[in-house]
């Protein structure tokens, strides 16, 4: 247990909020040093462009319209004609490691989820939002068996979540609306919390809703889920391009969603091809991919009323709970 205890986290997230200060400022510092035009001409689009995920797949790629449309080559193609020759996907374990990655200029482009990338924001990350891509991410609280029967029984007891996740947020907001009080927050990454919550290290975990699915058929209790018991407190997810390269590429917001929305066509008539490809990419079973990653659930839409109010209602919750740093404006984060 020595591990996991030196792993504890903030309930305030202090931490993530300094790491990504002084990634901010190292960023600056490194800034007025290098070229100031990245390496290319002043106004030029970059030939190589940098897009970071989320996760680990067999083929580097992440789910959804982005992923179909470079496996299929439809985007891949149209980004040439921008003199975008070359395209490099980076997979990060957590939202703040991608964060991390796009302030220091190693990333363009990142899909996240909607609290890691407000988190960044709040710190003063110098990123544009240009598609909110979802915004019901699920989340499932799991016990240990034998464990706590009910979210009451979580007090006094560890409960891993990772830190500065979506699922951070539910978590903070659930105990605070259930007036849950001494929970050993523990801050694991996806495997290494399976793992613990396995050998009984932890009382219970939260997990994303990929990851619950695959362990309630193990026989670990559900205590709680996001979006059946409580719909207000699921996540979203965002894409964001930091500011340096929206410079370079000022069309990018739009160039992106085209192709989205393109490749999101282009798959809603290959349906079993799309399926394929996420079973092949994930290395999960053809039902679990068709229940979490339905193609009804991908919206077309760059952004819509009900995502933007639960985006805010996500901002307004960390600011006031000081679990973010500083207040911003949703409408004046999204790329114009």
């Amino acid at each position: 247990m020595g591990k996991l205890a030196q792993k504890k986290t903030s309930f305030k997230l202090s931490t993530i909020l300094a790491l990504i200060s002084l990634v901010l400022l190292a960023a600056a510092c490194g800034k007025a040093e290098a070229d100031p035009s990245g390496g290319q001409e002043a106004g030029k689009i970059p030939t190589v462009l940098r897009i970071g995920y989320i996760g680990s797949t067999k083929l580097n790629l992440p789910g959804g319209a982005e992923g179909w449309g470079f496996y299929t080559g439809i985007t891949k193609q149209e980004l040439q004609k921008h003199g975008i020759t070359d395209v490099q996907f980076v997979g990060f374990p957590s939202g703040p490691d991608l964060s991390e990655s796009l302030i220091s200029g190693r990333i363009d482009i990142g899909s996240l989820g909607d609290t890691p990338a407000v988190l960044a924001k709040s710190a003063g990350a110098p990123s544009k939002m240009i598609t909110l891509n979802a915004a019901n991410s699920n989340a499932f609280i799991l016990a240990k068996k034998g464990g706590p029967a009910n979210l009451a029984e979580l007090k006094g007891k560890k409960l891993s979540v990772k830190k500065g996740s979506y699922m951070h947020r539910y978590v903070a907001g659930l105990l605070k609306e259930q007036g849950i009080k001494d929970v050993q927050l523990i801050h694991l990454l996806d495997e290494d919390a399976d793992a613990a919550l396995v050998r009984g290290e932890v009382d219970a975990i939260a997990t994303t809703e990929v990851r619950g699915l695959k362990m309630i058929p193990q026989g670990y209790p559900v205590l709680d889920e996001a979006l059946k018991d409580h719909p207000d407190l699921v996540g979203g997810s965002i894409t964001v391009v930091s500011e340096s390269y929206l410079k370079k590429f000022p069309d990018i917001p739009k160039v992106w969603n085209d192709l989205r929305v393109k490749a999101l066509e282009d798959l809603q008539t290959k349906e079993e091809d799309y399926y394929a490809f996420l079973v092949e990419n994930t290395g999960n079973s053809l039902e679990l991919v068709r229940k979490t990653s339905a193609i009804g659930r991908i919206q077309k839409e760059t952004f819509t009323e009900k995502g933007l109010e639960q985006l805010k209602a996500a901002k307004d919750f960390l600011v006031s709970d000081k679990l973010a740093e500083n207040d911003f404006s949703i409408e004046e984060w999204i790329a114009k």
